[in-house]
């Protein structure tokens, strides 16, 4: 029996949010340092899309004003990144991705003011009921990995900000163009910044066959690939089916861990407790709140891993 347009637009977005779990996984595998790799990732998705006539268009329509609010929200996304992947450099992959399962709830209380909305109660009651699994997890792991915990925290929160402010301005302009506008303004802070960072020079230098081919499959096949296969799918979808499958990217990367990497052995069962609370918690949240509306692509693609571009 061949599978409706709506049940394969939800197969393939629960595709692309596999794919960008992944992330976290080359994250780890990656040798470079967190500003190489996010200096790098940024600059080959930036190559990738000056070779699409659409951004070029886009990109000359776009006015000024316009331009530099994207540039200002790629910063954001930058930090995002960074912080991200310092976080997987400092404890490891389950951890941040678990640091970005409470991008939700950072996101529900710092949209209202950015989106000027009236604050829903319930999304208070979201960032209350995350509490207990945080204080659990912070007990399951080692304590040479709480500051990569910390670090993911403060990347959630640069999620939510400039997840917030895509959303603000999602209908403003082509998704293809703010992507390549907000990747190339991070290339361009990253490399003002790390000169002024310990081995910031090092971003610079080419990297070794090992770590181009991880790159290479972290720019193409876990961000540029489920970008467009996502833009495809979100025109049949409703807006509560993408919450959902994005709010399960971390459970998608932690699995993933486990298999790939062997994380469970690095950390408590009191881990997975909070995480299970946690994921509870934000998977939930979508049910407080049903909205069977249709989401404009460029809101789910500035809220996640894929919140990037995403």
């Amino acid at each position: 029996m061949p599978l409706s347009t709506t049940t394969k637009a939800q197969l393939q977005v629960h595709f692309c949010v596999l794919l960008w779990g992944f992330t976290a996984i080359l994250g780890k595998l990656i040798t470079l340092r967190a500003l190489q790799l996010v200096w790098w990732r940024m600059l080959l998705v930036v190559a990738a899309l000056l070779l699409v006539p659409r951004v070029w268009r886009g990109l000359r329509r776009m006015p000024r004003r316009l331009l530099g609010a994207y540039a200002g929200i790629g910063v954001l996304v930058s930090l995002h990144w960074l912080t991200f992947y310092g976080a997987i450099k400092l404890a490891n992959a389950s951890v941040a991705a678990t640091c970005i399962a409470i991008a939700p709830v950072f996101l529900s209380l710092v949209e209202p003011w950015i989106a000027r909305r009236h604050f829903d109660a319930r999304e208070l009651l979201l960032g209350i009921g995350v509490v207990p699994g945080v204080a659990l997890v912070v007990g399951g792991i080692p304590a040479d990995m709480r500051l990569g915990l910390v670090v993911g925290i403060v990347s959630a929160v640069f999620v939510a900000v400039f997840g917030a402010l895509n959303k603000r301005m999602v209908e403003h302009a082509d998704p293809l163009t703010v992507t390549a506008i907000e990747l190339g303004a991070g290339v361009v802070f990253l490399s003002v910044l790390a000169p002024l960072l310990s081995h910031g020079g090092d971003a610079f230098v080419l990297p070794d066959s090992h770590d181009i081919s991880l790159l290479l499959i972290l720019s193409m096949v876990c961000t540029l690939l489920p970008f467009a296969l996502a833009l495809k799918a979100l025109r049949h979808v409703s807006a509560y089916a993408v919450q959902i499958a994005t709010n399960l990217e971390p459970v998608y990367a932690i699995i993933l861990a486990i298999i790939l990497l062997g994380e469970q052995h690095e950390l408590d069962k009191l881990f997975y407790l909070g995480v299970v609370i946690v994921l509870g918690t934000v998977l939930a949240h979508p049910l407080l709140s049903r909205r069977q509306a249709a989401m404009p692509p460029g809101e789910v693609l500035g809220t996640a891993e894929s919140r990037a571009l995403e």
